[in-house]
Order: structure tokens, then sequence, then C-alpha cells
């Protein structure tokens, strides 16, 4: 479920050894499966292991994970860098805003796990979004964007040689095409 680098269990069990015994850390997502996911490492004192908890065993230390998060943090990966800033944690969970899907999964339930896993959190450094609303019986994936998107000058840009050249590459032979069923309209709240 979650990997820990070695360079990051040595830093909890070092962080670990200055707090009661027993103590482990939980790892967390705060509003799993939505745009707003966070993830989070924590001290986990014995007293909060709960029964429905995974407990994962590393080096010196176990790491618990609530039921609730635990299918949002497959393929989770913890590692502790150094570089000439200094050091820093990092949690990277690519499942947190997206339940992970079965490759054999339909195509409408993997075509949305890519846009909330993979496309939104792009289109999110503009303030925008996008969503699959239908695939036509063609094979056509028709979306809706909104937020910044709505009205940009580059949404066909976006559109032609961001999302669609990254779909038809990942859902080839399932998918003919991407195209836009937004009425776009310029104003204050588009990116430019």
């Amino acid at each position: 479920m979650i990997t820990i680098s070695e360079e990051a269990q040595s830093h909890f069990a070092k962080l670990l050894s200055k707090q009661e015994s027993g103590t482990n850390i939980r790892v967390f997502v705060v509003n799993p499966g939505t745009s707003s996911a966070e993830c989070g490492v924590s001290y986990c004192p014995p007293d909060a292991v709960e029964d429905t908890d995974t407990k994962l065993e590393f080096n010196g230390f176990d790491a618990v994970v609530d039921e609730d998060s635990a299918p949002y943090l497959e393929e989770a990966e913890i590692d502790y860098v150094t570089d000439q800033m200094g050091s820093q944690l990092t949690l990277k969970a690519p499942n947190a805003k997206a339940r992970k899907v079965a490759d054999d999964a339909p195509l409408v339930e993997r075509i949305n796990y890519m846009i909330e896993s993979e496309i939104n959190p792009q289109l999110a450094n503009h303030g925008g979004q996008v969503v699959l609303t239908e695939i036509t019986d063609d094979g056509f994936a028709i979306l809706q964007f909104g937020g910044g998107c709505n009205g940009c000058s580059m949404v066909d840009v976006t559109l032609k040689d961001g999302i669609e050249k990254q779909m038809l590459e990942q859902f080839a032979g399932e998918l003919n095409g991407v195209r836009d069923a937004t009425e776009h309209e310029a104003g204050e709240h588009s990116y430019y």
C-alpha cells in the first residue's frame, strides 16, 4: 500500500524514539476522493489505534492507516530528501483525489479516474477543471470545462494538444476523440 524509503524510515525512527513508547505514525487523507484531498502524517499513540486500522510494519515502527484513507493511499510513497536547501519529508499519493480503478473497469470509470488524478490537478493551476459528461456511441468523450477554463483563449489547445492526446494514448482502441460541450463565455473568471 505505502512505500517508505530507507531514509524516511530512519527519520521516523529517530523522531519516534523521542515519543511515548509504542507510538507509531499515522498516514491519512483528509477529504479523500475529492479535488481538495490532502495527505498527512502524524504521531499515533498506542491508544489512538482503532480495530479497523491497517498496520504496516516498517523498520522499528508501524504505519497506521484508517479504513477510509486506505484505498486512497494505494501506491503512496514517503521519502526523506536532502538537497542544498536542506531536508524534507515528501509524501506522494497519486490516488488521494480519486480512488484507483481496476484496469478492466468500465471505460467511463477509467476516464473519470484519469481526469481526477492527472488532468484536473494540471487545470487547477489555472483555476479550471473538466468533467466527463458522456461517451458517445461512436467513441467520443464529451467534456465540460469549468472555472478558469470556461472562456479561456487557450481551451482549444488544452483540449486537442493536451487532454485528447493524453486520452487517445491511454485509451487507444477504445476512444476515438474528445469534444468540448462547454458554452464558453469570456470574462473576468477566465485565466489568460
